[in-house]
C-alpha cells in the first residue's frame, strides 16, 4: 500500500470544506488539487484504464462541486468522496458489460518466480531495465486484480492501495464494517489462488496474503 499524499495534507480543516460548501471557488479547486489524484488512482485500478478513470474523476468533482453543500458532516468528506467515485465506477462497469466483454485469457501468464512487492513504486530503482520490469510486474499484478469480482475489487483497492480504514470503506460503500472484511477476506483468499494459477508465489512477491 502506498499514500499518494501525505496524511497531514490530505486532512482538511473544516475551515477549508466549509468554505467550499459557499461555494469559494479557490476552497473547491484545492480539494480538487489534493483529492484528483486519489481518486483517479483508485478508478484507473479498479478499470486498468487511463480514459475511464479520467471520466470518472472528472464526474466525480462535478458531483462534488454540485453536491457539496449536501454534505453535513464534514468529517465524512474523504468517505463521501469516495462513494460518489465508486457509483460513477459501477455506473460505466454496466455501460461496459452491456456493450462488451473484456477476455481475461489475454493476460500474460509468469513461468518463474518473479521477484516484485505489492506495488511496484515501493522497489524504485535509478536502473532503467529493473524500472522497466517493475512496470511489467506491475501491469501483471493490475490484470490479477482485474480478476476479482467488483465488490471485492473495491475493498482491496480502499483498502490496499488507498490505505482507508474498515469503516470508512462500509461508509464510502454503505455497507457494514462485517461485510467490507468478508469480502476483504474473500478479495485476498482469491487474489492468492490466482497468483498460484499464474505461478506466482507468496515468496516472490513479498506480501502476505
Amino acid at each position: 500500500m502506498t499514500e499518494t499524499l501525505p496524511d497531514t495534507v490530505m486532512m482538511h480543516s473544516d475551515a477549508l470544506l466549509e468554505r467550499a460548501r459557499q461555494g469559494d471557488k479557490n476552497a473547491q479547486g484545492k480539494l480538487v488539487q489534493l483529492w484528483y489524484k486519489r481518486i483517479y488512482n483508485f478508478s484507473y485500478k479498479f478499470f486498468f484504464d487511463h480514459d475511464l478513470a479520467m471520466e470518472v474523476s472528472q464526474k466525480t468533482f462535478i458531483s462534488m462541486h454540485r453536491n457539496l453543500t449536501s454534505l453535513q458532516e464534514t468529517a465524512r468528506f474523504k468517505s463521501w468522496l469516495y462513494t460518489i467515485a465508486v457509483n460513477y465506477c459501477r455506473e460505466e462497469l454496466r455501460k461496459r458489460k452491456a456493450s462488451r466483454s473484456v477476455s481475461l485469457n489475454e493476460f500474460p501468464t509468469v513461468d518463474s518466480e518473479v521477484s516484485f512487492k505489492w506495488e511496484a513504486s515501493h522497489g524504485r530503482s535509478d536502473n532503467p531495465e529493473r524500472q522497466l520490469r517493475q512496470t511489467e510486474l506491475s501491469d501483471l499484478l493490475q490484470q490479477c486484480l482485474m480478476e476479482l469480482s467488483a465488490e471485492q475489487r473495491e475493498v482491496v483497492i480502499m483498502k490496499e492501495y488507498e490505505g482507508l480504514k474498515f469503516r470508512e470503506i462500509a461508509d464510502a460503500l454503505q455497507i457494514s464494517e462485517n461485510t467490507v472484511k468478508s469480502r476483504m477476506y474473500y478479495g485476498l483468499d482469491g487474489l492468492k489462488k490466482i497468483f498460484e494459477k499464474k505461478n506466482i508465489t507468496k515468496e516472490a512477491l513479498g506480501y502476505e496474503l
